[in-house]
């Protein structure tokens, strides 16, 4: 951490999926100050200056070339996510209409780039407000996030498809959804380390996680464990920054041709390299539903 007594404040999201990146962390750096919020509301005050570091969505990265990526933990899929779905009532190919999920601008991005990609598609958009469910859009498809996208919604559907699994098939790469991000000026001293570490301990103790969080979002205890180990990966290494990079390449294509929207930047790391700052155990990604 910075060698001065000034706190370092750093947001992240109260969500499951960033529960092992934060587990036990005001012990492990007690200067820093977490403060937990939506993704949106963390990416302004990152803007701001009210954070200095902040989990922030990938897509929300790319927006500012002056901020960095501090630290080689993240959250990422190397195949199904099972957090992120996109439930069809018509055959994919014939989506006219898409509801999202206003809870990620990220996922957003991804699931009108697949449609794109691979099949030409470019649905009319319409919002899915949070706390609302599948059944109350009429939209062809809707696209869900979070704890409500890994309990069925019930109904018809001619595809459910897992982005994180449709994303590594057609790019061959892991996909990432947030990371570390510091805005510039901020004295981060050995605050990525301590992040590692932190990820580290985190991981050591997803049994304890689980127990915790499995209850109030409906899930079962193996079903928390079995989420947070084999359909997150939260290492960002050398595949997971080229997973990126294409990402923004891509999602720069969409923004314009929808807007003629100027570039966004390409990931820049405080290690300055390609390579991961540690060595994370290698996993083979699981297979699920195709298009």
């Amino acid at each position: 951490m910075p060698s001065t007594c000034n706190k370092i404040r750093l947001g992240a999201v109260s969500y499951l999926n960033t529960k092992p990146l934060i587990y036990r962390l005001s012990e492990r750096a007690p200067r820093a100050e977490l403060v937990l919020d939506v993704p949106s509301r963390l990416a302004d005050d990152l803007a701001t200056g009210k954070l200095d570091v902040a989990l922030i969505p990938s897509i929300e990265y790319f927006q500012d070339p002056s901020y960095t990526i501090v630290s080689d933990a993240c959250i990422a899929c190397r195949g199904p996510v099972l957090s992120v779905k996109l439930f069809s009532r018509v055959p994919i190919a014939k989506i006219g209409t898409l509801a999202l999920d206003e809870g990620s601008r990220t996922s957003v991005a991804l699931v009108r780039i697949l449609l794109k990609q691979q099949f030409g598609l470019v649905p009319r958009l319409e919002p899915l407000p949070l706390g609302s469910s599948v059944g109350d859009s009429a939209a062809d498809s809707v696209l869900v996030i979070g704890d409500r996208a890994m309990h069925s919604p019930g109904g018809p559907f001619a595809a459910v498809c897992d982005l994180g699994d449709e994303w590594r098939r057609w790019a061959g790469l892991p996909f990432v959804f947030a990371m570390w991000v510091a805005r510039p000026g901020v004295e981060l001293g050995d605050l990525a380390g301590l992040l590692s570490k932190v990820r580290d301990l985190g991981l050591a103790n997803l049994d304890a996680i689980a127990t915790a969080e499995a209850a109030p979002l409906g899930l079962s205890h193996p079903q928390c464990v079995a989420y947070l180990r084999d359909n997150l990966y939260f290492y960002l290494g050398p595949r997971e920054r080229a997973g990126l990079e294409r990402f923004r390449q891509l999602a720069q294509e969409l923004d314009q041709a929808a807007s003629g929207a100027g570039s966004m930047k390409a990931p820049t790391f405080a290690d300055g390299g390609p390579g991961p700052c540690g060595r994370p155990p290698e996993r083979k990604a699981t297979k699920g539903a195709s298009w």
